[in-house]
């Protein structure tokens, strides 16, 4: 008996063995057959998820993100143990103890698929396999899948511990609203940092990971909040808070910035404009490589937010004036279906719809309006965003005084259009609704530090808005005009003339390609022997054209290309007058490179470049600081900045230039429209027919630049010039500017010798000499000036074509050039020293 009880149980522990080591030997060929090809764990240690790219200004605010997933990577050091006990409480309570894997969670998932007769595959999924299912595996619902997740957890968790793997897990999670990670989340409900977050805030985000389509917390109050409280409830018997702050944080309501309890994140930036869409033109160029939306870069921007403000209301405001004083109305050129007109719902929704501008914020917003009904002497109008209790929403008829016509002949039911308050400018009280239109016209304005070459201001046009208007004009390419005249100017200082040497102003002919060419000055006059100082002055062309010639237009494009007008510059003589297309930005960094004494500085909107890991990638300035450790500089000595920066010119013939441009603003093309309490040289610019006008100009410390053109080049009226238009944006501007840069007189090189000219004759005059006509030059140290020498460059004058002022020719005269060669000048020149002019 006793041999058969032991027979019997033997064999059933015989069968056990055997079935255990069939069923360990099953689940070895399992895991062998599934494990055998998974991905690389080894891969996490250098996780980098995607993560936004954000622009901060020089005081540290965020002022743009660049996102193709809303994620803030924060490192698990940064991320505060509330946070952490949430999660953990709502998604997986034996995280700090198991392997990776849960066995009564995979026991309840098993049950499920039983049950279900393997329709049902889910749950028993730690964070960990969670973690390898999102970054390793495929995603897929399947037993394949939950095995390779129980393979792949504890080798996860080998390679980056468990704090690596909760790194990830809480920067990669989808939390809705667009929201990766929890950085992210709390920002997009609460508009709050992480350490911030209350109790019952961190447990509504660790709710949210299950079904965050459900967990919305206004349509999906009710359950938001009970998932909220469960997880409240977990805590608290997981001992990661007390019984009263539990029941303190179940009582609160769920408020959020989807209810309108919090701002939004996003109302508290700035829409973005062309400046920082230009940083990320500038940053991929630097960084070919890096996907600016995911990249997860911090980039300092150059910006001064006062000063955007100032160059964007400048150049807005010339820019729709010049528009209204043409009395065309154009509006929008959309409409509303008159018939959904009579449906409030129906016409705010096709409002809100409508393809327009809203970005504009000139004197007051501008908002979309639709005209709900035309009469006599109003217009009704339903505008977006209007609730009760604002100002009644009519246009009456004092307000089209500028346009041509009346209602009737410029409305029609269901125009859309825009529309701001005016308001007094003593009070900012309501004065009435005003109708406004985007000016048809363009242009841009652009201002930079001449030292550092650090873009202070840029705006591309009236208005940015991605759906609408996004092309920068300050990279547009457009023709200078006499903008361009200070280059050839400069190449003829560089190459030994001086401010007094005279150029013949008399008619010319040039033969080109069977045609001829007879350059003319805006006056359609013609002055005779005149000074380079006058000249550039008047901007006189056709000394300019003399000029060019007898200095060689391969030289004055050497200089353009130096400067980076240019990648290279067609040598052709009516490009002396600005023939050839440039760019804003080119031509506001050259003209840095007159203010600062002749030295190279590189235009950058962007002082600085981390990466992820806050490691600096680029930074601009590469000056050092020789002395700014020493402990020992004495007090109220400042330490010294050493620049390697490369000369692009003489700072004797920077010097004789900038001179000669502050005549501009002082008595020449600009002389009306530019009056500012520190000295500013600057050159207008003004192509022919005027479809491109241009005033370029700078102070001691600023430089700016503005361009005002249609974007399909056409006149912009016979009485349109860069000074007229773009000087009285440059002057409102560089009032901002001044008030806070300052200014201060232009640095006199070392080795100048002043002599007193007559700025008419170019004659040396006595050294106590005064009036009007009595101009201190600066010529070369150690070299005498040559006087009575004139430069016609090599043209005979037309016999049939009057000159305002008479031009007497002298017999020619040999010269010594600036390569130290003797040129014979042509017998048909004047008085003074040689050159030649551009437009105006």
């Amino acid at each position: 008996m006793l041999r058969f009880i032991f027979s019997f149980f033997g064999g059933i522990f015989s069968m056990l063995t055997l079935g255990a080591g069939m069923a360990a030997l099953t689940l070895g060929a399992i895991f062998y057959m599934y494990g055998k090809n998974l991905p690389d764990s080894e891969a996490l240690a250098n996780y980098q998820p995607k993560t936004i790219s954000r622009i901060y200004s020089g005081e540290g605010r965020v002022i743009d993100e660049f996102v193709e997933e809303q994620r803030l990577f924060t490192a698990i050091e940064e991320i505060p143990d509330l946070v952490v006990h949430a999660f953990v409480s709502a998604e997986d309570k034996e995280f700090y103890t198991h392997d990776g894997y849960s066995i009564p969670a995979i026991l309840s998932a098993a049950r499920d698929i039983v049950l279900s007769r393997g329709q049902t595959v889910r749950g028993g999924s730690t964070i960990t396999q969670q973690v390898a299912k999102g970054l390793l595996l495929d995603g897929s619902r399947t037993i394949e899948r939950k095995v390779q997740e129980i393979i792949l957890a504890p080798r996860l968790e080998a390679v980056v511990g468990k704090d690596g793997v909760m790194e990830i897990y809480l920067n990669e999670i989808f939390l809705g609203q667009n929201s990766y990670g929890v950085t992210a989340a709390a920002r997009t409900y609460f508009n709050k940092t992480l350490r911030e977050l209350t109790p019952g805030e961190a447990a509504y985000l660790a709710s949210v990971t299950r079904r965050p389509s459900d967990m919305h917390p206004v349509r999906n109050r009710d359950i938001a909040v009970f998932r909220r409280d469960n997880t409240l409830r977990e805590m608290f018997e997981n001992g990661y808070i007390s019984e009263a702050v539990y029941q303190r944080e179940i009582e609160q309501p769920l408020l959020s910035v989807q209810g309108g309890d919090y701002p939004s994140f996003q109302q508290e930036r700035e829409e973005r404009d062309y400046f920082t869409a230009a940083i990320r033109s500038e940053v991929e160029g630097l960084f070919p490589d890096l996907e600016m939306d995911s990249a997860g870069l911090s980039i300092r921007a150059t910006v001064d937010n006062e000063m955007q403000a100032a160059a964007r209301d400048a150049l807005q405001r010339q820019l729709e004036s010049y528009d209204r004083s043409a009395g065309v109305w154009r509006g929008t050129g959309l409409t509303i279906p008159a018939d959904t007109l009579s449906d409030e719902t129906a016409w705010r929704a096709a409002l809100g719809s409508a393809p327009v501008i809203r970005t504009i914020d000139l004197e007051n917003k501008w908002f979309p309006a639709v005209v709900r009904e035309v009469q006599d002497n109003q217009l009704i109008l339903g505008i977006e965003g209007w609730e009760e209790g604002d100002p009644a929403p009519v246009v009456p008829r004092n307000d089209i005084e500028w346009m041509r016509g009346n209602f009737f002949d410029n409305f029609e039911v269901g125009d859309v259009v825009h529309v701001r308050r005016m308001t007094a400018d003593s009070d900012g009280s309501f004065i009435r609704w005003t109708l406004r239109q985007v000016p048809e016209v363009q242009g841009a304005f652009m201002a930079m530090d001449v030292n550092t070459g650090r873009v202070l201001a840029m705006q591309g046009g009236f208005g940015y808005e991605i759906r609408i208007s996004e092309l920068n004009r300050a990279y547009s390419e457009r023709q200078p005009g006499s903008a361009f005249k200070p280059f050839v100017f400069a190449a003829a200082l560089d190459s030994g003339y001086t401010p007094a040497t005279i150029v013949v102003d008399a008619p010319i002919e040039v033969v080109a390609g069977g045609e001829i060419w007879r350059p003319q000055n805006a006056s359609d006059r013609f002055y005779g022997p005149t000074p380079l100082r006058t000249g550039i002055e008047q901007s006189r062309n056709v000394m300019t054209v003399r000029l060019a010639q007898e200095v060689g237009m391969r030289t004055i494009a050497e200089y353009a290309e130096r400067f980076g007008v240019y990648e290279r510059m067609n040598a052709f003589l009516s490009a002396s007058l600005g023939s050839e297309e440039t760019t804003l930005y080119k031509l506001v960094a050259a003209y840095a490179m007159f203010a600062n004494g002749g030295e190279r500085v590189e235009p950058t909107l962007v002082d600085r470049v981390q990466d992820r890991t806050g490691a600096t990638i680029y930074r601009h300035d590469q000056r050092s600081c020789t002395d700014c450790f020493d402990a020992n500089l004495p007090s109220g000595e400042a330490p010294s900045i050493v620049s390697d920066r490369e000369r692009v010119m003489n700072e004797v013939t920077a010097y004789q230039l900038t001179s000669m441009m502050r005549g501009v603003v002082q008595r020449g093309t600009a002389r009306s429209a530019v009056n500012l309490p520190v000295p500013i040289a600057g050159k207008t610019g003004t192509t022919n027919d005027a479809k491109d006008v241009w005033f370029v100009g700078f102070s001691s410390n600023i430089v700016a630049g503005c361009y005002i053109g249609f974007d399909t080049p056409r006149s912009l009226g016979r009485s349109a010039s860069g000074g007229g238009l773009c000087g009285p944006v440059f002057n409102s501007f560089m009032q901002t500017a001044i008030q806070r840069y300052g200014g201060g007189d232009f640095r006199v090189p070392s080795n100048c010798q002043f002599i007193n000219i007559d700025r008419f004759t170019g004659a040396r005059l006595p050294d106590g000499a005064s009036g009007d006509n009595v101009v201190r030059e600066c010529f070369r140290e150690g070299e005498e000036p040559i006087f009575g020498i004139t430069f016609d460059g090599g043209f005979a004058m037309a016999a049939d074509l009057p000159l305002f002022d008479e031009v007497r020719p002298p017999a020619a005269v040999s010269v010594t050039t600036s390569t130290g060669e003797t040129a014979t000048i042509n017998s048909n020149a004047s008085f003074g020293s040689l050159s030649s002019g551009g437009l105006y």
